[in-house]
């Protein structure tokens, strides 16, 4: 009876030390590489990663719903406005911190409760048969609501995360009644009401239905990649890439961004998982398949990133990343007052 009782407890035991090794990343990317990626981490540390796919809108409500019982750890996400808005909601916890991340990560790419783990650039696409080289000098976003470019811009609609962010930095930077002011201008200068993705901002650029596009790096190299068809990749060869503010500030970055969530029951093994995407095999594996910009140094983007948009640019380094998700809310205001649909 005594030995049973010992094998009941050891098997207790071991049966505890399995469910530890785990970790439950709730993920609103949408690249099916990043489960490779995963897998890669099980196989170099033994700890499981249980995968929960979805919207980013839906797996937060999910998360706040759950609260307590919620088995999130990690809520990995494009936008770090979005990573911002979650953790002013209180769904995260600080200590997503290690010497590892720091000397990863710049301090303006990451807070206590989440960090970048690649980068991109929203920049402008242009004609290169209908924009003049002059047209382009010192182009800044702020220059975009020149009257010069009036019925000759696209740039998505004013919920898009991504031009909320964009946004939000030139609140932060510009204060908001100039901004609001801008987006007047950006709002005149539409060639049509918003619509599609940023790819189709691009296509509508390459169709001649626009002269210049805002949208974000990557989508490009996807593009030419053929991943989207024979149409699009055609279409990313007729448009060219240009870092606008490269004067001052430079050219605006965001983040995929992993959040520590609150409550997490595997917080050690969230850290781990973090540290290893920031490693040089999992960079290369973000800019290979999802053609971002890495987040550490020593590490090149894909080629069809460095030969067709660019490497040799000067990034915002100034701009706290946070403040996307603390000016967000000031963002979209300006944006609806101005027209901007």
């Amino acid at each position: 009876m005594k030995k049973l009782s010992i094998y009941i407890i050891l098997l207790t035991f071991i049966s505890s030390l399995t469910i530890a090794a785990e970790v439950n990343v709730f993920n609103a990317r949408h690249y099916k590489a990043d489960a490779e990626l995963y897998s890669k981490f099980t196989n170099k540390t033994g700890i499981k990663v249980n995968l929960i796919n979805g919207k980013a809108g839906a797996l937060e409500k999910r998360m706040i719903k759950e609260g307590a019982d919620s088995s999130a750890d990690l809520y990995i996400t494009a936008d770090a406005g979005r990573c911002g808005a979650f953790k002013a909601k209180g769904m995260t916890q600080g200590g997503l911190i290690s010497p590892t991340i720091k000397a990863a990560v710049p301090s303006n790419f990451r807070t206590n409760h989440w960090t970048g783990i690649a980068k991109r650039a929203r920049i402008v696409y242009y004609a290169p048969d209908r924009v003049l080289d002059a047209e382009l000098s010192g182009l800044t976003y702020e220059s975009l609501a020149d009257p010069k470019w009036k019925g000759r811009l696209v740039i998505r609609a004013s919920g898009n995360i991504y031009n909320k962010s964009l946004v939000a930095s030139l609140v932060k930077n510009n204060g908001k009644k100039a901004t609001a002011d801008w987006a007047k201008g950006i709002v005149a200068n539409m060639a049509r009401t918003p619509t599609g993705n940023d790819r189709a901002q691009i296509m509508a650029v390459a169709a001649g239905e626009a002269d210049i596009a805002v949208a974000n790096t990557y989508y490009l190299a996807l593009m030419l990649s053929g991943n989207k068809g024979a149409e699009q990749q055609a279409a990313a060869k007729k448009v060219k890439a240009f870092f606008p503010n490269q004067n001052d500030r430079g050219t605006h970055m965001n983040i995929s961004c992993a959040a520590l969530v609150k409550g997490a029951p595997n917080k050690a093994n969230a850290i781990k998982l973090v540290e290893f995407l920031l490693t040089p095999e999992a960079q290369e594996h973000f800019t290979n398949n999802t053609f971002e910009f890495p987040m550490i140094d020593g590490v090149s983007p894909s080629p069809l990133v460095v030969n067709n948009i660019g490497l040799d640019f000067k990034q915002d380094l100034k701009t706290k990343v946070s403040s996307y998700g603390a000016k967000q809310a000031d963002a979209l205001e300006v944006m609806t007052a101005a027209g901007w649909k």
